[in-house]
Formats: C-alpha cells, structure tokens, sequence
C-alpha cells in the first residue's frame, strides 16, 4: 500500500528509542572490552612471550580481531536479508555476544578460552552491526526520511556516548580489580541490551526477508559474466578469473602470510577482479533479466568502490587502540590541567574520541554545516567523507611527529596526544557517521543488510592493510631501508599511513565527482 502523506509530513518512529538504547548499551559492552584488549594482552595474557614480541603480537591479535568483527557482517546480512529477518537475526547472535563476553571473563588466564571468546565476540558483534544501522533505517518511509538523518547522528552520539563512559572506566577497572571484572562488565551491559531490544520487540516496523529472486545480484553477474556474444570474447571473465586464480595463490601463502593476511586478501581479490569483470559485461545480462535488476548491479558496484576508496581511513583510524596506546605507553602520563594534576592511564586516551564525537555532530549541524551553505558550498555525502579522509591523515602526520621526538629520547606529555585524536575525530565523523547513512540510502530495497555488511567489509580491509604492513617491517630488506630513511620503524609506519590516506583522499575526490546519488528509501510503511 503507497503512503499519500506528503514527504516530510510524517512523525518521528516511537519505537527509535528503544533501538537507540540498545546501541548505547552494546557499544559500552563492545568498546569495554576492545579498548582494554591490547593493554591486557600485553601485561597479562602474553606474558609467556619474550618480551619483545609481545607489542607485535598483541597489536596481530587485536587487528585480526577488528578483521573478524567487520568480516562477519557479511554473515549476519545474508541470514536477515534472506532468512530471519533483521529482528530475529540481531536478537539471536546477540546472545552468541553475551557468552563470548563470558568468556573473556572466565578465561582471563588460558589462551585458547579468551580467544574463543573473541571468536564469539566478533561473530554477535559483527553479525549484529549492519542489521541495527539498517533497522532504524527501516523505520522510516518517504512521509518521514527528513528525521532520518537526526536519528543516524542521535544513532552514531549514542554509539559514542557508550564507548566514552567504557574508555574511561574500564582502564581503571582493569587496573585496581582486574581482568575478571574488567570484562565481566561489558557482559552485563551486553545483556540489558538485548533485553531493552527485545522490549521492543511489539513496536517495531519488521520489514520480512526477501524470498528467493531469480534476479539477485550473484545471478544477474554469473549471467553477465557467462554470456556469449556472436564474434566477442569474454573478457570480463577472463578478468574474474584472474582474480579466482589470484585468490588460490593467495590461499597458498597461507603459512608464509598467516592465515588471516591470506583469507582476507583472497577475498579482495576475488571481490575486486570479479566486480570488474561483472561491470565490463554487464550489459550481457540485459534480456535474461530485467533492465532494473541490471541496473541495479550497476548501482551496487559503483557504492563498492566508494567502499573501497574508504578502507585506507580505516587502517589509520583503528590504530587508536593499538599503535597510539603503544606510543602513549612511551610519555609522560601526568597531566597539568587548569592547577589540577593527575595521571592519565594510556588506554584511557581513547575516551577522546566519543567525546569529541559527541561535540563535533550537534556542532557541524547546527554551526559548520549551515555556514558551508551560506558560502555556496553544499557538504554533500561524498564531499564529507573525502575531507574525513584528508583529516586522518593530517592526524598520522601529527602523531608520526611525535614519534619522531619520542625516538630521539624527548619526554613528550601524553596531552599532547589531544592534537591528532582531535583530527582523527574530526575525520571519523565526517567519515563514518555520514558513510552510515549513505549506504542505507544507496541500497537497493532487495540488499539493504548484504550492502551496509560490505560497508562494514571496508573496516576488515583497512585493518588487512595493517596487517600487511606490520608483517612487512619484519623483511630485512624492509628493515634496512627504514633505517636509511633517518626515522625510526614506527614512526616511518605513521608517515606511511598518512601518505597512504592523502592518496585515497585524491582518488576518492576524483571519483565523488562522477557518482549519482540515488534514492532508496522505502515508499511506505511495512507492517
């Protein structure tokens, strides 16, 4: 049944609450836990280590965890989009979530247990994350989307509101009670999150998964890729088939790359040469399928490489809760603020960033937002996000400097850390609460949760690029040409990180230029 209400007439969704509290509840649990991750793995469970192999391994662990945390979206957006729904899937792995939590708490001391609980932590969290964004998207319809925009930023506030009462006190529980309580907290709160998501249970708009079409995105790209054209070629297959053969290979490293480093790259490729290969033959597809199913591919595959283009702000941004704790560790950790002297614990830096988050969206909208307008300068989507870029990278360049005093034996404040999380900040909102709404509003009703899923895919590939690098300054050769460059291994890492986002940052703008945004917000109210 199509809505008569005008756009813009309709009421802000009653229920949005209740998804909101949830939010707020699971991001205290999930950035509890995280932001205490390294510190713990490096003064407690890896103590059976040399000590120093102890920071690489920890930053391995905690990298390879983040990849599995924004790999499983995939899974979770499969299972709702074509089988259980986005309720009943968020509700089901999030008890997955609680016990992975218990886990941790349980297993404080054995390897294998905490890892496991890592493991079902990163399945609940993961599988959860792109249904929550895409169900307070489906709440909305064409008589309210105006509201929708206030909601994803009230939806990314919470999600900052959380993570900064947990960055605060979970450092200082871990401290003085342990790595028990430290992680056993995060699983109470993941609990009344789900409890708070299933009050509402009666409330919400439950849009039901899509039956099977004979038309989806893989058929329609298997028809492109396979169809045969009197006196052509294939060479869009060819190209897939490159990528397959380059994932194999990539398979085949697994002993030598580990195999994290070599799954995840075996996905890429089979994502990147198969998507190329689908858009020089797509129009192959056109007769065994109709035009907007077609089209639709099209529209997927141009929101992929605005994905792609974003994974090397990622690389940089998750590198708070490693690389910048392990720097932290290095600097004076009193603080002189206003005549009031205190110690600062160095994972405790990390609140920074909600807080400032929490700062920074009501006054982009209601200050910088509206003055840009006034100027002439509409911040479109995609212009938010190439600037987001360009402030991580000035935040590394920062932070390298740093490093650089650091390295040749200066005391540096760790206050003087409040510069680069300040741009990084100020990038991620620009980046990352704009990036949720886009791809919401970009997807194809069909594959709203498989789309937001490979939004958060372009988190596992920034963290796979960390990945790489760290293994890399382990080659001698490597080694020997960092040396020669007059800097030191990690801070040549940070200028590496900066010059890799400047040049994203360059691509992403060229290409922002050329995409058309689209509209796919629902037409009614489901019931």
């Amino acid at each position: 049944m199509t809505s008569l209400a005008k756009p813009g007439t309709g009421r802000m969704p009653r229920q949005i609450p209740y998804i909101i509290a949830n939010e707020g509840c699971e991001r205290f649990s999930f950035y509890g836990m995280r932001n205490i991750l390294t510190p713990f793995l490096i003064t407690t469970l890896l103590m059976f280590l040399p000590e120093d192999m102890r920071t690489g391994e920890a930053k391995h662990v905690f990298h390879t965890f983040v990849i599995g945390v924004y790999f499983f979206p995939l899974l979770g957006g499969w299972l709702a989009d074509r089988y259980f729904g986005k309720y009943n899937t968020v509700f089901w792995l999030s008890l997955v979530y609680c016990l992975g939590h218990a886990c941790l708490a349980i297993f404080e001391d054995n390897v294998n247990g905490f890892y496991f609980g890592l493991f079902l932590i990163a399945l609940g969290s993961g599988g959860i994350k792109p249904l929550v964004a895409s169900f307070v998207g489906d709440q909305f319809d064409h008589t309210n989307k105006d509201k929708a925009k206030v909601v994803f930023d009230a939806f990314y506030w919470i999600i900052n509101f959380g993570s900064f009462f947990a960055s605060l006190l979970m450092p200082l529980l871990l401290r003085d009670y342990g790595p028990a309580w430290a992680f056993g907290v995060p699983g109470i709160l993941m609990f009344i999150a789900t409890m708070v998501f299933w009050s509402g249970k009666k409330k919400y708009v439950h849009v039901p998964p899509a039956p099977a079409n004979p038309h989806s995105f893989m058929r329609v790209a298997k028809s492109a890729l396979l169809a045969r054209q009197p006196g052509q070629g294939r060479p869009g297959l060819n190209l897939a088939l490159l990528g397959a053969a380059g994932a194999l290979a990539s398979l085949a490293m697994a002993a030598q790359w580990g195999f994290v480093i070599a799954a995840c790259t075996a996905l890429v490729l089979l994502m990147a040469f198969g998507g190329m290969g689908t858009s020089m033959q797509l129009n192959r597809a056109r007769g065994l399928h109709p035009d907007d199913a077609v089209d639709g591919v099209r529209a997927v595959l141009r929101i992929l490489i605005v994905f792609a283009l974003v994974t090397p702000f990622w690389s940089l941004f998750d590198q708070k809760a490693s690389t910048w704790i392990v720097q932290a560790n290095m600097m004076t950790t009193q603080v002189n603020l206003l005549g009031w002297t205190f110690d600062v614990i160095p994972a405790q830096m990390q609140a920074l960033n909600p807080l400032l988050v929490m700062i920074l969206i009501p006054l982009n909208n209601i200050a910088l937002f509206p003055l840009m307008r006034k100027m002439g300068i509409e911040p479109t989507a995609l212009r938010r996000m190439t600037a987001g870029i360009v402030l991580s990278a000035a935040a590394w360049i920062v932070v390298g400097n740093l490093q650089v005093a650091l390295d040749a034996g200066d005391a540096v404040s760790i206050a003087w850390q409040i510069a680069p999380y300040a741009l990084l900040t100020l990038g991620e909102v620009l980046v990352s609460a704009t990036g949720l709404e886009f791809a919401y509003s970009q997807a194809p009703a069909a594959m709203k949760g498989v789309i937001m899923a490979l939004w958060y895919l372009a988190v596992t590939v920034g963290n796979l690029w960390v990945l790489i690098v760290n293994a890399s300054v382990k080659n001698e050769s490597v080694i020997a040409y960092i040396e020669g460059s007059g800097v030191g291994v990690m801070a040549f890492q940070m200028y590496f990180f900066a010059a890799f986002a400047l040049l994203s940052a360059a691509a992403f703008g060229w290409y922002a230029t050329r995409y058309r945004m689209v509209d796919h917000y629902r037409s009614s109210v489901a019931g």
